[in-house]
């Protein structure tokens, strides 16, 4: 948003077409570059004019009123400090950035993790990301999952990516190790919701939200499967949780994982191995979505990181020894 069109209002003569619709829903036709939230709230903050008086966002139209949009520019992430964090970069164009996160990088800054986050590398690398709420992030991952997260660089993507997300437009595709064999693919279709007594834990219960995971087989391992997992729908903690429901937790999960499940008479560099993974198994893999301007199709994808690579070796080793 350039600071003419922040500080210059907008106004226009309201047709016929419009009668009888509420402002609110009005204004998203008319300015389709800003989300209902945020015109909402400029409606709130009497920004917006009906024949030169502040109304409410229900107000129905009539169709021939005079109205008066003052765009504010958002207020940059001042609180935010640039930090120098190395990013890596799969892809960027003058609308998107699509980053392949690490394990231990916190998305966004929040008690506990004011700095060090990828919120700051973002602001770091391009300055101009502070005009863009939460820096352009439009969805996340937890701070130990691994892989790919699509970025916006302006309003108009944030706004795009926001809406396609929220409609499962974006398709967002994982790979896990998790304990237990799991003998054929299926879907988990369980509500999630905060824990009762342990609010860092979510957990299945009927009156949380609808949450969707479907899952295959890639490779299975004595005591441990390798899957490909993909989402309807995208809660806190969502894989972790489901794959705890159906008693096959994400190897090394800290909150979810559970004991160690050891194959019998397995050597002990496998075993030093499994004890010593510290974060969940998951990795976001591969993202696609389609380019909020041209429209593109678009797909990536980020390879396994290497301590997943290196513990799916030690447990095909361990295959092959017993099963020789």
């Amino acid at each position: 948003m350039s600071e003419t069109e922040a500080n210059k209002p907008i106004i226009k003569q309201v047709t016929e077409q419009y009668a009888g619709q509420r402002l609110d829903a009005a204004l998203a036709s008319l300015f389709p570059d800003y989300s209902r939230s945020r015109l909402q709230g400029w409606i709130r903050q009497g920004l917006v004019l009906l024949d030169g008086q502040a109304v409410k966002p229900k107000t129905r139209l009539v169709g021939d009123e005079l109205l008066q949009l003052n765009i504010q520019a958002d207020e940059p992430e001042t609180s935010f400090v640039a930090q120098d964090i190395p990013l890596d970069i799969v892809f960027e164009d003058e609308h998107l950035i699509v980053v392949n996160k690490p394990a231990g990088l916190v998305v966004h800054p929040a008690a506990g993790h004011y700095d060090g986050t990828l919120v700051n590398a973002l602001i770091f690398y391009d300055a101009a990301l502070q005009q863009v709420p939460r820096a352009g992030i439009v969805h996340r991952l937890d701070k130990d999952t691994t892989g790919l997260m699509v970025v916006a660089k302006n309003i108009k993507a944030h706004k795009y990516l926001v809406d396609e997300i929220q409609q499962r437009l974006v398709k967002r595709e994982y790979q896990a190790v998790v304990h237990g064999v799991v003998t054929a693919g299926g879907t988990v279709d369980a509500p999630i919701g905060r824990h009762g007594r342990d609010r860092v834990r979510m957990c299945v219960r009927e009156d949380g939200k609808p949450a969707i995971t479907h899952y295959r087989v890639i490779k299975r391992y004595r005591e441990h499967t390798h899957l490909q997992l993909e989402l309807d729908s995208g809660r806190t903690h969502q894989i972790r949780v489901h794959m705890q429901s159906i008693r096959h937790p994400i190897v090394g999960d800290p909150v979810y994982g559970g004991r160690q499940r050891i194959p019998s008479q397995a050597d002990e560099a496998f075993i030093r191995h499994l004890r010593g993974f510290h974060r969940q198994a998951l990795h976001a893999f591969r993202l696609s979505l389609d380019h909020p301007v041209t429209g593109e199709p678009l797909s990536w994808q980020a390879p396994l990181p290497e301590d997943m690579t290196e513990l799916l070796a030690d447990m095909q080793r361990d295959l092959d020894q017993h099963h020789a």
